[in-house]
């Protein structure tokens, strides 16, 4: 801990909650870069960065924790379309900037046969010091999510999203997962990715809490400790961004395209409208009582996972469980959104999850890499 970070009390580093417009969404995906001749990762995040210095995109381009990950964000979006045309942009100059260098990207939530030792911790102090602490476990962070913020109207509507929405975690997991490959093999789950993340200390489900001062409570005991010195610290599957008026949703792998990222922002928009508009149902802490068990089942079996309700008890399979969720949530969506809605509803039927269609590939090609390279053709637009 340095001085600075000892002179700062821990209100200040939580900060106020910043006001956002209700319902405006925020997109980050995290990105593989490829060798183009045989398709494992490519250390090239720095080449990326600066060959993109003073690319005019809508939002951002970062590094991630390894140096063969980069990070890109949307601005504010206003709906799902808006969200596809800023990532439509983005996308294009990474996919130019990525023909110079004579490498591609991709998106999934694993590299289906990358070795996590040979990853390079990318040149920044923050991923310095997670290596100090977490070991190997940061280098086996190479993994890859899509994170949604929706705005908030308030702290105390943050927490009420957020512990709303943890009900459709499940839901979430199974329409975005696409790790079934790590190291080589099938892991016989549809997101092993979030097994990952699963291994840090701060990881899984926020407290509960549905007061910001009750949060800030919490989180001002937490950094009491020395344990956490910012929201950055918590790796929760769900957790408040107050410095952009938003809660943010973790636990998607990234998608195979941009399509699919854009219809699940819509997904998130569609049942925070519904919240904020009919208030469905009071969060308790009860809630969290079979949540670990339905995250699991959405990670090992996807769609086809069991979805035990929290307050009935009464098991759905998650296909159905979702079905029934879209039936009831589209009307509450923008017009920009309903399409993107109706196109993640396919996902439901034979054609399935991002998971499905790459295990599908590898049964056709028996080839991990060439896997990796349609995989790679579909997030540039070009297969």
């Amino acid at each position: 801990m340095t001085a600075e970070t000892q002179s700062q009390s821990p209100k200040e580093k939580l900060g106020e909650f910043a006001l956002s417009q209700a319902l405006s969404l925020g997109v980050e995906l995290e990105l593989q870069l490829l060798s183009t001749h045989h398709y494992d990762m490519a250390p090239y995040a720095p080449d990326m960065l600066a060959l993109l210095k003073n690319a005019k995109v809508p939002g951002s381009i970062v590094p991630e924790v390894t140096a063969s990950m980069i990070e890109i964000s949307t601005g504010i979006c206003q709906d799902a379309q808006d969200a596809y045309e800023q990532l439509s942009v983005t996308r294009d100059a990474l996919v130019k900037a990525a023909d110079r260098l004579n490498i591609t990207l991709a998106g999934g939530g694993t590299h289906p046969f990358q070795q996590w030792h040979q990853q390079r911790i990318y040149d920044k102090p923050r991923f310095k010091e997670m290596t100090a602490l977490y070991g190997y476990l940061t280098k086996q962070f190479t993994i890859f999510g899509q994170h949604v913020h929706v705005g908030c109207p308030s702290a105390d509507d943050a927490l009420m999203m957020l512990h709303r929405l943890s009900r459709y975690i499940p839901h979430f997991i199974a329409l975005s997962a696409s790790s079934p490959f790590v190291q080589g093999q099938d892991t016989a789950f549809d997101s092993a990715r979030l097994n990952s993340v699963f291994a840090f200390p701060l990881s899984g489900r926020a407290p509960f809490a549905l007061h910001w001062e009750d949060f800030e409570r919490y989180f001002d005991k937490m950094a009491a400790t020395g344990v956490i010195h910012s929201m950055k610290d918590f790796y929760w599957d769900i957790r408040p961004k107050p410095e952009f008026g938003t809660v943010e949703v973790r636990v998607f792998d990234t998608p195979l395209s941009i399509d699919r990222a854009a219809q699940l922002a819509a997904y998130v928009q569609a049942l925070g409208a519904w919240f904020l508009s009919e208030q469905p149902f009071e969060p308790s802490e009860d809630d969290y009582l079979v949540y670990t068990y339905n995250r699991f089942q959405a990670c090992r079996f996807g769609l086809d996972g069991t979805y035990v309700d929290p307050v009935s008890s009464e098991q759905h399979s998650l296909r159905e469980h979702i079905a029934l969720t879209l039936q009831k949530i589209s009307s509450y969506a923008p017009a920009n959104g309903r399409n993107a809605l109706q196109d993640l509803k396919q996902v439901l039927g034979p054609q399935g999850n991002d998971a499905c269609w790459l295990r599908e590939r590898y049964a056709k090609v028996q080839q991990l890499p060439e896997v990796v390279r349609q995989a790679s053709l579909r997030f540039s637009g070009r297969g």
